[in-house]
C-alpha cells in the first residue's frame, strides 16, 4: 500500500469524521479504510485517531499530521497538474498574510478578483500585524511593508512606500503650515504611542541626511487607523504611509506638508519561502499584485482594482 494512499485515506476520514463516510466517498468498504489507517499508525509509531463506535477524533499528533498531509496532497495535485494537458490552470489552496491595516485596504479587495480569474484556487487571507513565520505556519505568501530583515525568504518589490506628513486643509488654515521639520513642535502632532512600532520617530531627509524626530502632541494612539481618522477629522498633523493617504490627497481631503524633506521610500513586498518550484497559484498571485500595485492610479483610487 502506498504511503500517499494511506495519507489520502487519513485526510478523508479526519475531515469527514467517519470511516463510513470516507469509505463511501471512495467507493470502498469501511474495513479497507480502517486497515489503511492501522497501517499508517503502525508505520509512524503514533496514534493519529481515537476511534469509538460513535465518533472519530484526532489526537494531538493527528491534528499536526493532518495539516502536513493536506499541504502535501495539494502540492502533489499541483505537481501533476503542471505536467498534464492544460496544466497551466492554477488550482489548490493559497494561504496569504498581510499587515492588518494595509491588508484591509489593498489586499482583501484583490482576493475575490483573483479568484474570478482562477476559479479552482481557494484562498485563506490572514491579517495580522505580527511577523508571521511563513514556512512554520504553512503560508504561501506574505505582503509586507517597510524594510525587510535579512532572512531565507524570497522577496519581490512591488511598489514604493513613502511616509508623508499630512493634515486637513482646515487644520492648516487654522494653525498655519510648518516649513521645516523642527517646526513640528509648534503643532498638534498625532503620534503612535510608545508601545507601537514607530520607535525611532518620524523620518525626514535634511541636508542629505536622514534624521528622526519624535514630535509630541495632545493625542497619541497605538492604532494607525485611529490616527488616520483623527487626522481626517482635523485634529492635527499625522505621519502616514502613502498607501493610506494618497486617495485622500488626490481628493483634496488631506494636504501633504514638508515634502521637500521626505525621507527616501521603503518598499511594499511580496515575500515567500524559498522553493525550487513555486506553485503556479503563488506565481500568478504575485504577478496579479504587481500588476495592480504597479499602477499609480490604484493607490489614489482613480482606478479600482480589477483582474
Amino acid at each position: 500500500m502506498s504511503k500517499l494512499k494511506q495519507m489520502e485515506s487519513f485526510v478523508s476520514v479526519a475531515t469527514r469524521g467517519s470511516l463510513t463516510a470516507a469509505a463511501n466517498a471512495e467507493g470502498v468498504a469501511p474495513a479497507i479504510m480502517g486497515r489503511r489507517l492501522d497501517a499508517l499508525e503502525e508505520r509512524l509509531g503514533v496514534k493519529l485517531l481515537v476511534r469509538t463506535t460513535r465518533r472519530i477524533s484526532l489526537t494531538h499528533e493527528g491534528s499536526a499530521f493532518l495539516e502536513d498531509c493536506q499541504r502535501l496532497l495539494i502540492d502533489v495535485a499541483n505537481a501533476e497538474a503542471s505536467v498534464s494537458a492544460g496544466g497551466v490552470k492554477a488550482s489548490g489552496h493559497l494561504r496569504i498574510t498581510a499587515p492588518a491595516g494595509f491588508g484591509r485596504r489593498h489586499v482583501a479587495p484583490l482576493v475575490p478578483l483573483f479568484r474570478q480569474l482562477h476559479a479552482d484556487v481557494t484562498i485563506s487571507l490572514n491579517l495580522s500585524d505580527r511577523v508571521v513565520d511563513l514556512a512554520g505556519e504553512g503560508f504561501d505568501c506574505a505582503v509586507r511593508v517597510g524594510d525587510l530583515p535579512d532572512s531565507s525568504l524570497v522577496s519581490v518589490r512591488m511598489a514604493d512606500n513613502r511616509r508623508l506628513c499630512v493634515a486637513t486643509p482646515g487644520y492648516l488654515q487654522r494653525h498655519g503650515t510648518p516649513q521645516h521639520p523642527t517646526e513640528l513642535a509648534k503643532f498638534d502632532c498625532l503620534t503612535l504611542s510608545s508601545d507601537a512600532s514607530q520607535t525611532r520617530g518620524w523620518a525626514f531627509q535634511v541636508d542629505g541626511e536622514v534624521i528622526h524626530l519624535k514630535p509630541g502632541g495632545p493625542l497619541d494612539c497605538s492604532d494607525g487607523q485611529v490616527l488616520h481618522d483623527w487626522c481626517m477629522a482635523g485634529y492635527g498633523i499625522a505621519w502616514r504611509s502613502t498607501w493610506e493617504v494618497e486617495a485622500e490627497i488626490a481628493a483634496g481631503k488631506l494636504v501633504a506638508v514638508l515634502q521637500d524633506f521626505d525621507a527616501p521610500p521603503n518598499g511594499i513586498y511580496a515575500v515567500f519561502p524559498q522553493r525550487k518550484h513555486l506553485p503556479l497559484r503563488v506565481r500568478l498571485w504575485i504577478d496579479f499584485l504587481k500588476h495592480n500595485y504597479g499602477e499609480p492610479a490604484f493607490w489614489t483610487g482613480l482606478r479600482t482594482a480589477h483582474p
